[in-house]
This record gives C-alpha cells, sequence and structure tokens, in this order.
C-alpha cells in the first residue's frame, strides 16, 4: 500500500462513502465507515440492500503498475454482512454515469444512444416535419436527455462533442425546409444553439448563481472586481506537481472552464444582478456568437468554444474589439 492514492466509492442508493487510500490505516477507517453506515440503518429500522453494494476506485498513481495486477482489488476488499462488495468500473449517481478512469465518455456514449432512441421513437409516432412541431417534440423529448447536469461532464474532446452533436444533427435533418441545408445553416434557420454552446451557456449561467450565491460554491470559486472589465473569476493556476494526465482532468473541469467561460461574459453583461435578465441577455449575446460545432463530416475554423472566439479576429468586435 505504500505511496498509493486512490478514492473509494460506494452507492447506497444515495449513500456514497468516499476516502483517499494512501495506508492500510485509511482502509480500516473506509471499513469502519461502512461498518457505522450499516449499523446506523438498523438502528433506525431502516434496511439498506447491502447485497447491492458496490464499490469503485479511482487510482490516482497510474503509472503504479502494481494497480493494474488481477490481485489489487482482493487487497483493497470491502465486506459487509452480505460478503465482499462488487467491485465497478463505474456506478449510476444521480442519473451520471461516474467512470473509474475519471472519463466521461462512458457517460456520453449512454446518453447519446437514449437520445437516439427516442428521437427515432419521435420521428416513427408524429409524422408532421413542421418546424414547430419537431422543435417543441426535438426540444421536450430529446434534448433534455443530452443536457442533464451537463456543467459536470462537460466534454472537450472532439469525438465526444460530434458525438453529442450527431444527435441534433440528424433530427434537424428531417425537418421541413431543412433537407438541402448542411448542419450550420440549419442552426441559423432554426435559431438554435449548437449543443456545445449550450452547454457553455449552462456553464455561464451556474457560475452566475455562484457568484449571486444562488447555489453553493462547494469548488470555492473566488471573484474579482474590477474597474475596466467588471466582474472576473478567477481562474485556477497550474499545479506542476500533478501529472499530466491529472492536470488534463483537471483543465477541463468546472473549476477551471467556468471561471474561464464567465470570464468571456461581456462587460455589459457581468454587472447584471436580476437571474432572469442575466439569462436571456446572454442567450441574446451568444447567438451572435458564430457557432460552427463540430461535427462529423464538417470542417470548422476552429473548436467553436466561445473561448475560441474570444481570441478571434473576426468576432472580436463582439467584445468591443478587445481581449480582456
Amino acid at each position: 500500500h505504500k505511496q498509493r492514492t486512490q478514492t473509494w466509492n460506494t452507492n447506497i442508493f444515495h449513500t456514497k462513502i468516499s476516502k483517499p487510500i494512501t495506508n492500510e490505516s485509511d482502509m480500516k477507517d473506509l471499513q469502519n465507515d461502512l461498518n457505522s453506515v450499516t449499523e446506523w440503518s438498523k438502528r433506525n429500522n431502516m434496511t439498506l440492500h447491502e447485497d447491492k453494494f458496490e464499490y469503485i476506485c479511482h487510482a490516482a498513481l497510474r503509472s503504479n503498475s502494481l494497480l493494474e495486477l488481477p490481485f489489487t482489488n482482493d487487497i483493497l476488499q470491502y465486506s459487509t454482512n452480505k460478503g465482499a462488495l462488487r467491485v465497478t468500473s463505474q456506478v449510476k449517481d444521480l442519473g451520471i454515469l461516474v467512470s473509474s478512469n475519471l472519463s466521461w465518455a462512458t457517460h456520453i456514449r449512454s446518453i447519446c444512444q437514449r437520445a437516439r432512441q427516442k428521437a427515432a421513437w419521435v420521428l416513427s409516432v408524429f409524422h408532421s416535419r413542421r418546424p414547430d412541431v419537431m422543435l417543441t417534440l426535438y426540444k421536450s423529448m430529446v434534448r433534455s436527455l443530452l443536457e442533464y447536469c451537463s456543467p459536470l461532464w462537460n466534454p472537450t474532446k472532439i469525438g465526444e462533442i460530434q458525438e453529442l452533436e450527431g444527435v441534433q444533427k440528424t433530427i434537424t435533418s428531417k425537418i421541413a425546409g431543412c433537407q438541402d441545408l448542411n448542419y450550420w445553416e440549419r442552426l441559423q434557420k432554426l435559431s438554435l444553439m449548437s449543443l456545445q454552446r449550450r452547454r457553455e451557456r449552462f456553464i455561464m449561467l451556474t457560475m452566475w448563481k455562484i457568484l449571486h450565491g444562488k447555489t453553493s460554491n462547494d469548488l470555492n470559486i473566488s471573484f474579482q472586481q474590477r474597474s475596466r472589465t467588471g466582474t472576473k473569476a478567477v481562474v485556477p493556476s497550474v499545479n506542476h506537481v500533478s501529472s499530466a494526465f491529472h492536470q488534463s482532468l483537471y483543465d477541463s473541469s468546472f473549476a477551471v472552464i467556468g471561471p474561464k467561460l464567465w470570464n468571456c461574459v461581456p462587460n455589459h453583461l457581468n454587472c447584471i444582478t436580476e437571474f432572469d435578465l442575466f439569462k436571456s441577455e446572454l442567450t441574446a449575446f451568444l447567438m451572435k456568437v458564430p457557432d460552427t460545432p463540430p461535427a462529423k463530416g464538417y470542417s470548422p475554423k476552429n473548436s467553436n468554444s466561445v473561448l475560441a472566439w474570444r481570441m478571434d479576429n473576426s468576432a472580436s468586435a463582439l467584445w468591443g474589439g478587445r481581449r480582456s
């Protein structure tokens, strides 16, 4: 167990226990925590399905080859009265699939599959292809599946962005009057944002809520008031001690992407203190920003992130021609 740092999680319906594991003592503490939960449930006449307990292990030291050996999970073993906990590579936490490798690829594939199935059902049951009918069905029954809790799992890999956009790309191609237009043109004609742009919009809205105390700030994101540019978020600095793998994960997380996107909100918007007004004004602004998302068969000018357009000379006029 020397110099091994791991995080163990278990789902007990909506109950989770997690702890960094660096030595055998930590393992005993975690087992004691698990015992305490099961004993507490019995004292309060609650029945937990102990045979459904499972645990997932996030390995911090990926370079340690011992973690890949078959007997590793036998060493890191936890149990209840029903026996040893089942080791799993992924668990579902409030509808989100969390993987042991800290990747969101499995979750994204899952929601894309569900959305494609729902889209196929919509197209088979409703025969009208009028834009108003199709957009209402799409927004309420399909798109919602692709956006649940998206600030958490917002992807930065092109392949994952393309897979998500593929669902919207397919269903918009069935709408009357759009069959001869390419995907980017369909977005403009239908006044739709790409799913990528909507996810970044959700992140900006969440940042506003954090700034104004409307939601919890568990990540301790801080803001600074500047006379020239208004309220800006503090972007975390690079941790030179972390491995490239973990730094990459961190850089794509809400803790970093959130402040960066907030700092792209124009000065005249980041000072708005009423949420509905901020939401409508932000939406109107983002509809003006070029929206050419990565999609199979298309070659966008850049990543299409607001971060990329903020630095693009062709769109700098939207920010007053300045890069803050």
